[in-house]
């Protein structure tokens, strides 16, 4: 990455030169007249539109010389002279004016990511790399680059249950999601602390979206507030997991070289629609309860992953992706799946993704001697 930006910055400084070289050469040497002249002004408005400011008031200056000094070289009449210089000169001062245009633009730009960062880091904040038994990695790409935020979400925290964790995807991305991520992520932290298991929590989480969604309407305002979300809870040991999917990518359990896709026993509805299920009975909205082994990861993904496609549009897959790696903790998993992914879309990235990784913790042994 770093030799990329390096190369790009050299790039338009380049170009530009060669523009007033071949310019130069060819009002010098050329048997008709005027032959470099637009080369020679291409040069600095080149400049102006890429370059720092005093980079093109130097071009600007070398550009006006250069006229000047191949008119006296050539023995061209004052007249022609002046109206090179003429020419040149108004040229270059446009050319500052673009540059000084195109860096107030650059600086409200910068603005902008800065207020969609601390937007970001408010609304979704980053989780601790340890929770209780865990250890606990995530990663966060926007589909709209510039703004560096969008519709998906997740979330961990301790609660007298055990650990919890959402990962969602608001429908929609870019700000106009914001809202419906902060309700479900402030639904989240403020429930997951008295629902008394993931169903509660669930049904609690799909009463505060569809809420907003009728201010909304009721606003005579569109709005996105429905989710896809994955619901999990870690037992305090870290040797159990319950998972609630409400129409979420299934998660994957990575072990040992394998990777399993975890799929829900009863499909569910995405939040916010005000419906609990599609399966009807009493089991309809269980959480699947399954072991979490020592060493073994969890893989939480969004549909930016899922759904990314290479040039023959097909998905990217991460049971085959991942499979036959070895990952020693949730921060190496998380490198490794983003990267798969930036190669398999070859850098373009179609919709928002998130991933959330965690395992457990190495069990500390309070008598390191051995001694009882």
């Amino acid at each position: 990455m770093v030799r990329l930006r390096h190369a790009s910055g050299k790039s338009p400084w380049v170009l530009a030169a060669c523009v007033l070289v071949v310019g130069g050469l060819l009002t010098a040497f050329a048997p008709r007249p005027y032959v470099g002249l637009p080369l020679l002004a291409a040069s600095p408005l080149m400049a102006g539109a890429t370059l720092s400011f005093r980079t093109a008031l130097g071009f600007a200056c070398v550009a006006v010389a250069a006229s000047v000094g191949l008119d006296l070289y050539r023995g061209r009449p004052a007249s022609a002279l002046w109206v090179d210089l003429a020419v040149i000169g108004l040229i270059g001062a446009l050319a500052l004016a673009v540059n000084a245009l195109v860096e107030s633009q650059r600086r409200d730009l910068a603005q902008a990511r800065g207020i969609a960062e601390a937007v970001q880091r408010a609304v979704l904040p980053q989780p601790p790399a340890r929770v209780g038994p865990l250890a606990v990695a995530s990663g966060y790409t926007a589909a709209q680059a510039e703004a560096r935020i969008g519709g998906d979400l997740f979330a961990v925290q301790d609660t007298p249950f055990g650990i919890r964790m959402i990962i969602g995807d608001v429908r929609g991305k870019g700000l106009q999601a914001v809202a419906a991520v902060s309700v479900a992520i402030g639904a989240f932290r403020q429930e997951a602390e008295y629902a008394r298991d993931l169903a509660a929590l669930a049904e609690r989480l799909d009463d505060a979206l569809a809420r907003e969604a009728g201010r909304g309407l009721a606003r005579d305002v569109a709005t996105e507030d429905f989710a896809t979300a994955l619901l999990a809870e870690v037992s305090a040991r870290g040797d159990v997991v319950r998972l609630l999917n409400r129409g979420h990518p299934a998660p994957y359990l990575v072990y040992e070289g394998q990777v399993t896709r975890l799929d829900a026993s009863v499909p569910q509805l995405p939040l916010g629609m005000g419906l609990t299920g599609l399966a009807p009975g009493p089991d309809a909205a269980q959480a699947d309860v399954l072991p979490l082994p020592a060493g073994a990861l969890l893989l939480f993904v969004t549909d930016g992953v899922t759904e990314a496609r290479n040039r023959e549009g097909l998905f990217y897959d991460p049971s085959s992706g991942l499979a036959g790696r070895g990952f020693d903790s949730p921060e190496s998993l998380v490198r490794a799946l983003t990267a798969d992914v930036h190669r398999w879309t070859g850098g373009g990235q179609q919709d928002d993704m998130a991933i959330l990784a965690i395992a457990r913790k190495p069990v500390e042994d309070p008598s390191p001697c051995g001694c009882s």
